[in-house]
């Protein structure tokens, strides 16, 4: 009876949930620094081109494939999911297809996305950067072409086995290109998005069972699709069944005795990796500001390198176990059930609420009202990458 009481402690630190609460930290953080160089590079060719030219967090001018969302797009997203998944719930027999196509598209190009360093890397010693025409498809590097060929390859593979560890990989290429893609201009985007998602996300876990007599998130993100390859070979008479797929939507780790698996959809991973790289843009632009002089006197060292980006990863940090805790605990404990949503997105939010301007002002703070003011609402300016050398 004492066992049973207490499994929800042990349940806490299982294998699969600690391997999924790391790897979404680690997703995260590569995410995030991964944005930070592709603006960095965006800048760099922009100067190149243009030496008066001024580089900006919000626009990326170089770059059209980035996405910046606005107000009225944060808004609207909460409405347009609730809509998509809709769909997938009422008519999920109909697009499983289709969608499985799309997914495994976009699965291809986010995962050689994410090998496109390693080849890189691997490629440096043996061939020059130079970019490959291949007509109307456009030009690209050796490692560009490494990396989608190891990708196209990841993805038939998951797609003949249907093993849960392709799918990880293909789920994490995902994570990792939304995070770098997509930017949050300003702490008004960012707090209108999580909130909206953050209600989204209750309705539709814990509300929508009294409306559909189904949990319709639950069964949407765990839908297995029809295989491709599956149809077609019924189409042509080939006798050959393929795996049904469960698509890369989320993370499952199964636990160390593989009596079950713990999930973690991507939006779990995405939404707070969209508030953390938004403000480690921001935490790098008050570096390059702050270089310009050095030697703040009023600040010591060791406060100087905490940022805006590591007290928002504690808060993930402090949220990913806080989900767990509640989900694990006994039934008779759990007064109003909480998604993870909440526990995830609300303590990222809090480390980013701006301090209180100090009392007196300086002649460097009165030099920099500009940036004083910016540092108080959060909003990126313009910056260049790299700060212009002084003289």
């Amino acid at each position: 009876m004492a066992e049973q009481s207490y499994s929800w402690v042990y349940s806490l630190v299982d294998s699969s949930q600690v391997s999924t609460f790391l790897i979404s930290i680690l997703l995260i953080v590569y995410g995030s620094f991964r944005s930070l160089n592709m603006d960095c590079e965006n800048q760099e060719k922009d100067k190149d081109g243009n030496p008066t030219a001024t580089g900006s967090f919000n626009n990326a001018n170089s770059n059209n494939s980035i996405q910046t969302i606005d107000s009225t797009q944060a808004l609207f997203l909460p409405i347009g999911a609730s809509v998509s998944l809709l769909v997938m719930f009422f008519f999920f027999d109909s697009v499983q297809v289709v969608f499985t196509i799309c997914t495994a598209v976009l699965a291809t190009i986010a995962f050689a996305f994410l090998l496109l360093p390693m080849c890189q890397y691997l490629t440096r010693p043996c061939s020059p950067q130079n970019k490959i025409s291949f007509g109307c498809c456009g030009r690209f590097t050796l490692a560009e072409l490494l990396s989608f060929s190891l990708s196209v390859m990841l993805v038939l593979i998951w797609v003949m086995t249907g093993h849960w560890l392709l799918m990880d990989a293909l789920a994490m290429g995902l994570c990792v290109a939304m995070i770098a893609f997509v930017r949050l201009p300003s702490l008004k985007v960012s707090c209108l998005l999580l909130s909206g998602l953050l209600i989204y996300d209750v309705f539709w876990v814990f509300f929508s069972a009294y409306i559909f007599n189904s949990n319709v998130m639950v069964k949407v993100a765990t839908q297995p699709a029809d295989n491709p390859l599956d149809v077609l070979s019924r189409k042509l008479h080939l006798g050959r069944d393929g795996p049904r797929l469960s698509l890369p939507g989320k993370l499952v780790f199964p636990s160390s005795t593989g009596s079950h698996f713990s999930m973690l959809g991507i939006g779990d991973i995405v939404m707070p990796g969209l508030l953390l790289c938004f403000v480690l843009r921001y935490d790098n632009y008050k570096k390059q500001a702050n270089g310009e002089v050095p030697g703040a006197v009023n600040v010591s060292g060791r406060m100087q390198r905490v940022s805006y980006f590591h007290c928002t990863l504690i808060g993930y940090f402090v949220g990913g176990p806080a989900a767990h805790v509640v989900r694990a605990l006994p039934h008779q404990v759990q007064q109003l059930p909480l998604p993870g949503g909440m526990m995830l997105l609300r303590p990222a939010q809090v480390p980013t609420i701006p301090p209180f301007p100090p009392t007196g002002e300086s002649e460097r703070e009165r030099e920099r009202s500009e940036e004083r003011n910016c540092t108080r609402l959060l909003i990126i300016p313009h910056s260049r990458c790299h700060p212009p050398a002084s003289g």
